[in-house]
């Protein structure tokens, strides 16, 4: 027998691997109407339980689906199909027709029907807030948060389509005439993670819709109806069939996967996960030399000089490192504070984490949810526990908490060594881990020393320094007296291993060729 593919082994974009169930055709209509009662949103018409492909709902040819539960309560939300190859490549057969004809709209149109979809977000926001509550955990003020950010993306990119200008370039001689035009690359590939189940398909979608691109989009299976959601809201827009089409897959990711990265029509790939994945899609890309764009995994430090204002340190290590419960790219993975002012924060910080509330996003009093799933609370024990048995101080938490759901304690741990996995490797969970150093020398070694460069975020109140050492962090991102970066205008992506080129800003010129014509002859 062949050797099984490397993707088969590792989880696209962190999806799970659970195996698929199947229902009988001719019980899903039933099973899907009473599932909708699950998510109490407004318009229930939000809630698609089908992929879409060419402007069409449908189910997976084999007829099985994923489950897809509310990690708060282990609740089942809903399912999805389980699609494979053969969707794949009808979703891609229909991207690259309809690429056809959407990418000869003018800018101006594209603008308009992004502005449509951009109104139609807000006009949902309670309901597409909810929905990511439910299926990622997050508190509900939080998802609130997140479909803003989100519908930033796609006002943003509907404004940047007017504004993909060419240009002409003086020419040496006198009967030529250089002139730069820029065009949609094609269809784009968008394989997208769990933790921000909204934003991360309007970042990129965005930019491709405004371009001119058409989309086969694979959303993970652990939230699915975010991104479901918003290509039904995109639809009454006005986008036409075949533009957006989106394939459901849990099972068959290794499948989906390598033919959404080396199928032929497909002219660009755009990935957030992990590390280990985006190498394992670059490589497929690379076989037919596509353009990529990728957000992988971060280890981002967060340093304490005796100079900052503690107590907004305090709350930018609040905001940096417990959003999302930990769960975000860019989360603080690794506290450095100086010596002097050790004491002082660890304590404010300790008091301020021992007061969160963690519980169901839904409830109103809930500060923190729960973890994505039970592999992700192993992880986070795992290193709590390797921490504390290479000399590290609990302060706080320390423990998955009883109960459904996957939560886990809100985790303090001080005096953490550097050869300690958490100072090694991305959590992605709530545990801050603070270490001691004594010199801004040696805490910017300490900050550089990992394989990758997302963000990374300094407090210091000295000016001099505070230019030194933005400088001189290895990061595609720089946060100084702020525990906050993220935002639809700005250059968002890593150096190292956390990726290639950039999302948001002028990312849409990631989704266009460039073209030089010569006019000769004059």
């Amino acid at each position: 027998m062949p050797p099984p593919h490397p993707l088969a082994s590792v989880s696209l974009a962190f999806t799970t691997t659970l195996k698929p169930r199947f229902i009988p055709r001719h019980s899903l209509f039933r099973y899907r109407m009473a599932s909708t009662a699950v998510f109490g949103l407004k318009d229930s018409s939000l809630i698609r339980t089908q992929g879409f492909i060419d402007g069409k709902w449908v189910d997976a040819k084999e007829g099985g689906v994923i489950k897809v539960t509310n990690p708060a309560t282990t609740e089942e939300l809903g399912t999805v199909p389980e699609m494979g190859l053969e969707e794949t490549r009808q979703a891609i057969e229909a991207a690259s027709k309809a690429f056809k004809t959407w990418s000869k709209t003018t800018a101006k149109q594209r603008h308009d029907i992004l502005m449509k979809f951009y109104a139609l977000m807000q006009e949902h926001q309670d309901d597409l807030a909810r929905l990511i509550t439910l299926e990622n955990g997050k508190p509900l003020a939080e998802a609130k948060g997140e479909h803003a950010y989100s519908a930033s993306f796609i006002e943003w990119f509907a404004e940047e389509a007017v504004r993909t200008y060419g240009e002409v370039v003086p020419s040496p001689f006198p009967n030529l005439r250089n002139v730069v035009i820029k065009q949609p690359i094609g269809v784009v590939s968008i394989l997208t993670p769990w933790n921000f189940p909204s934003a991360m398909i309007t970042r990129k979608l965005g930019a491709a819709l405004a371009a001119g691109c058409t989309a086969v989009i694979k959303p993970p299976p652990e939230t699915p109806f975010s991104a479901l959601a918003l290509v039904e809201l995109a639809t009454r827009a006005g986008v036409p069939p075949g533009v957006i089409n989106v394939v459901t897959t849990q099972a068959n990711v290794s499948d989906v996967g390598r033919e959404m990265c080396q199928n032929t029509a497909v002219k660009k790939v755009s990935f957030t996960g992990s590390t280990p994945v985006a190498k394992l899609l670059y490589g497929l890309a690379a076989t037919t030399l596509k353009k990529v764009s990728i957000e992988a995994g971060g280890n981002a430090p967060f340093i304490v000089f005796d100079d900052a204002d503690i107590d907004a340190a305090v709350e930018g290590a609040i905001a940096c490192k417990f959003r999302g419960t930990g769960q975000t790219c860019v989360c603080a993975n690794r506290i450095y504070v100086q010596s002097s002012v050790y004491a002082d924060f660890a304590s404010r910080l300790a008091e301020r984490v021992a007061a969160f509330k963690v519980g169901n996003g839904l409830d109103k009093d809930t500060t923190h949810g729960p973890l994505i799933h039970d592999r992700a609370v192993e992880k986070v024990q795992r290193h709590v526990d390797d921490a504390l048995a290479k000399g590290a101080q609990l302060v706080h938490g320390g423990k998955r908490l009883p109960g459904a759901g996957s939560f886990f304690a809100p985790t303090v741990l001080s005096d953490v060594p550097a050869d300690a996995l958490v100072n090694q490797e991305e959590t992605f969970g709530p545990l801050a881990a603070l270490t001691r150093f004594e010199t801004e020398e040696e805490v910017i070694k300490l900050a550089n020393d990992t394989p990758v460069g997302l963000a990374g975020y300094f407090f210091s109140r000295d000016v001099g320094r505070v230019w030194r050492v933005a400088e001189a962090l290895e990061v595609g991102m720089v946060g100084t007296n702020t525990g906050v970066i993220s935002q639809a205008v700005i250059p968002f992506g890593g150096v190292k291993e956390s990726g290639l080129g950039r999302e948001g800003a002028h990312g849409i010129e990631e989704y266009m060729n460039i073209k030089f014509i010569a006019f000769g002859g004059l």
